[in-house]
Parts: C-alpha cells; sequence; structure tokens
C-alpha cells in the first residue's frame, strides 16, 4: 500500500493498480479493457480515471468492479474510492464531446443494484455499421429473415452441419461447439445455415445480440477504424454481441493486422461464454496464410463440412422451391433438372428460376422440351458422352456408397451388388473393352466383368426389387445424358 505517501500522484497510483490487475487478468483482456484507462486526479483517497466511452465504463462495472475495488483498497487503504471521467457525445447539438464523472459501484453485480446513467448522454463508440446508439435494441444483426431451419432442406451431404447448428440455436455459447466452424464449396447453404442459427437465437432469445457480417466487411471496417483511430471503439464494439457470425474467414489470408485484431475480439468473446459461428470455404487445415494462434482456436469447437448435395436432397430442394413459389412441375423435368445441375444448390435454383422465367415470358407450359432449351444456358454440354466414371459415380450415388468401395476387395453384398450394375452399364452404354472396364474396378479381368453382366441380367428376371433398381438407373442415365 503505497496511500501513506502525500506526495503520491493520480499516475503512480494508477500504475500500481494496473500492476496487480494485469497479474490477474488475461494479458488480452488486460490490453483491451485498462491500457486505454488514463489516471487524471488523486484526492482524499478518490481516483480519477478517463476511460473512452460509456459503454466502456458499462463494461468495466459489470466484469471488474470487485477486482477494481480490491485492487484500489490494496494501493491507497481503506476507504479509497474510484471516480470514471467519462468522453460522451454532446446531445444538445454541438459536435464537441463533453465528459461526465461516474463513481463506482459499491456492490457486487448480484446485489441486484447498479448505476444508471443518464438517457440524454449519448455514448461515443463508433459503430463500424453507422448505426446510432449502442443500445442493444438498436443493433442491426444483418441477417436475412428468409434464412431458416425450415427451409434449410437436409440431407447425408449436410445432417451433421445442421444438427450443430441447431443445438447452437438452442443453447448459445453452452455447447461444446464454440466456436462453430461450417465450411464447404461455394452455393452449398453455408450462409443459408449460419444465418439460420442466428435467427433461431433471435427467436428462443430476443435479449440477445446477434450480429451477422462478412469476413470481407469486417477487413474494411477495421481498415477504416485504424485510419480515424478509433481502433477501440471498433474492438468495443464487436465485444458488446452476444453471438457473433463471422462468413467466408478466409478472406483474412494474408492480413496480419486484421488477423490479430479479430484473435484479441474471439478471445474476449469466448472467454465471456459468447457464441462464435465462423464459415469458410475450406476446412481449417487446409486455410492458408492464417496464424497458427488464430488456426488453433478455428479447431477448439466442432468443424462441419457441407459437401454436394446427393440425387434426392437436389430433389427435395427443388420441391421446396417450387412449394415456395406456388408452381408445378412434371416429375421428369424436376428429375432432369436435378440431373444435370448437380455441382451446388445456388446453380440450382438458378435454374429453377429461370425455368420458371422462361415459361412465363413466353408463356409456354413446363416441359422437357423447355427445361432441355433454359439447361443450354447451365451445363456446357447439354448431351454428355458417357463414361465408366460417370455411371460408377451414379450408381454409387443411389446406392449411398462411395466409389472407392466398388474398387476395392471387399466382397460385401451391397457393394458387389453396386459393382456389377456398374460393369452391365459400363459394357452396355461404352465402347470400353472387358479389359478395360475390368481395369476401372480394381484391375479386375474380363470374366469377372462377363460374371457380372450375367448375374444382372439374371437378377433382372427373378428378382422384382432388383429389376426396378436398374430400371431407375437407367432412367436416371438416360436423363442425365440428354
Amino acid at each position: 500500500m503505497i496511500a501513506h505517501d502525500t506526495s503520491i500522484t493520480c499516475e503512480s497510483a494508477w500504475h500500481e493498480c494496473s500492476k496487480i490487475i494485469s497479474d490477474n487478468i488475461p494479458e488480452q483482456s488486460f490490453k483491451t479493457w485498462f491500457h486505454p484507462i488514463k489516471p487524471l486526479k488523486l484526492e482524499n483517497k478518490i481516483l480519477t480515471i478517463q476511460v473512452p466511452s460509456q459503454f466502456f465504463y458499462e463494461w468495466l462495472e459489470e466484469h471488474y468492479v470487485d477486482l477494481l475495488r480490491k485492487t484500489l483498497k490494496t494501493v491507497l487503504g481503506p476507504g479509497s474510492r474510484l471516480e470514471y471521467n467519462i468522453i460522451v457525445e454532446n446531445s444538445k447539438g454541438s459536435s464537441s464531446p463533453y465528459t461526465v464523472n461516474m463513481p463506482t459501484s459499491n456492490v457486487g453485480k448480484n446485489d441486484n443494484i447498479g448505476v444508471t446513467m443518464p438517457l440524454n448522454i449519448g455514448n461515443n463508440i463508433k459503430n463500424p455499421f453507422i448505426i446510432p446508439g449502442l443500445r442493444k435494441v438498436n443493433i442491426d444483426s444483418n441477417l436475412n429473415s428468409n434464412y431458416t431451419f425450415d427451409n434449410f432442406i437436409e440431407g447425408d451431404c449436410n445432417r451433421l452441419a445442421r444438427s450443430a447448428g441447431y443445438a447452437v440455436a438452442t443453447k448459445p455459447g453452452g455447447t461444446a461447439f464454440n466456436p462453430l466452424m461450417i465450411f464447404g464449396g461455394v452455393g452449398l447453404g453455408k450462409t443459408h445455415l449460419v444465418q439460420a442459427i442466428g435467427n433461431q437465437i433471435k427467436v428462443n432469445n430476443k435479449n440477445k445480440v446477434v450480429l451477422y457480417v462478412s469476413a470481407e466487411k469486417f477487413l474494411n471496417q477495421f481498415v477504416d477504424s485504424v485510419k480515424n483511430t478509433t481502433t477501440n471503439d471498433f474492438v468495443n464494439f464487436y465485444n458488446y454481441v452476444d453471438v457473433l457470425i463471422m462468413d467466408d474467414v478466409q478472406f483474412f489470408s494474408g492480413r496480419g493486422k486484421t488477423q490479430e485484431i479479430f484473435f484479441q475480439i474471439f478471445n474476449q468473446l469466448h472467454q465471456t461464454g459468447k457464441q462464435i459461428i465462423l464459415t469458410s470455404d475450406r476446412a481449417p487445415k487446409d486455410l492458408k496464410d492464417i496464424e497458427e494462434r488464430l488456426l488453433t482456436r478455428f479447431k477448439w469447437g466442432l468443424s462441419a463440412d457441407l459437401g454436394t448435395p446427393d440425387f434426392d436432397t437436389r430433389i427435395a430442394i427443388l420441391e421446396q422451391k417450387m412449394y415456395n413459389e406456388g408452381v408445378t412441375m412434371p416429375n421428369e423435368v424436376v428429375e432432369y433438372v436435378a440431373h444435370n445441375i448437380n455441382t451446388n444448390i445456388r446453380e440450382l435454383e438458378g435454374a429453377m428460376i429461370s425455368l420458371l422465367a422462361q415459361s412465363s415470358m413466353n408463356r409456354k407450359e413446363i416441359d422437357l422440351d423447355l427445361a432441355k432449351q433454359m439447361m443450354k444456358n447451365f451445363v456446357k454440354n447439354s448431351t454428355k458422352e458417357i463414361s465408366i466414371d460417370f455411371i460408377q459415380k451414379l450408381v454409387c450415388d443411389y446406392f449411398t456408397i462411395p466409389v472407392e468401395h466398388v474398387k476395392s476387395k471387399t466382397r460385401k453384398r451391397e457393394v458387389v451388388q453396386a459393382r456389377q450394375i456398374s460393369m452391365y452399364f459400363a459394357k452396355d452404354l461404352t465402347k470400353a473393352s472387358l479389359k478395360n472396364i475390368g481395369s476401372y474396378f480394381g484391375n479386375r479381368d474380363h470374366s469377372t466383368v462377363i460374371h457380372a453382366c450375367q448375374t444382372v441380367n439374371d437378377l433382372m428376371e427373378t428378382d422384382k426389387r432388383f429389376r426396378a433398381d436398374v430400371e431407375e438407373l437407367s432412367k436416371r442415365i438416360k436423363i442425365s445424358t440428354l
């Protein structure tokens, strides 16, 4: 304790306090919340410090009031008090800021007593989204209300990610999925899923501050904050949210300063039990030019990928789109579109919209001919050459078996059946020799291919279910190559 020294200054008193505080909280928290503080005066054991904003004051009072009170008692002795000098915006029309003094709370945060700032006092934290004020009700989540779990079609390609997302939406910050990273290629539904999580959280917890922002937008905001010397306000704003949804974090690649500031925000949110949701176009391990310490944090929770939707999921997506648009189409048209657009959901929905537009503008009924004409804009070659690789993939997708399995030595019944059917179609629909066909299936000899074709023919005559599967596959191959 140094209070007995009458020559002690506010600077030296705060210096002693800072040393004690820095030993009791994480380094990054100290840099964020205590570095910006300036000691102003010390009179009669009352230490006055200046903080950048009302929000800053409220954060210190909510999270560090006990530590501050004990530290002040250690340095200045019993009876010591802390007062804040807060820089605020002038609400009377002048652009010049002014200050207001507030005492520290003399009670713990569980005593249900607090210090209330006058309502006419503004807040000078610069909201990077240009939203006046910083009250929770004034923060726009930037969420699209059309993105919900109800219209996010579930399939094998996204089941893990959707289930994890729903768990997070039910209990944000309270699951092991923090952060939750959703990764996958373009147009597979990453933005839809994370915004569905955000919208569901808002339904369940109306007081939660949910914020969706792209990494590119965050990067630009940070650059602006550096130019305008408002970096502290930038950090404070993001630390204020309860759920941060950051889209496309691969844009942080090679941006050292942006990674550093996001690292600070990430740590603060995570330490205070806030939920972090991220998306990327690739798995964390494949991200380039991202600091290792940040990659490590990306891996703390759960990383779930969104794969390319299979045929049945694509059919379900198109049916959902038709339901939303209030239209119907022949099944053969839906199947044709689903077969030919197998890369991503965005293109699939785009094809559906184009088909509806063509029908409306030309006053034509939606049929297979119109679909073929429209698909020329989406598929480079409307007539696909049938290859053994293509047959293998289509058959394996139908039976939900990895292509690698039909090339392996496994004798599991379902794999053998898929292998034999693939060989059957390869012999019937391609010009490949028996030896060449066998090479595509783990270097099997020509006699194996002959046996497979004979087995398929025999089963089609005796097993109705087997025949139905082969006929359905034949139909899908035909549609896919129109």
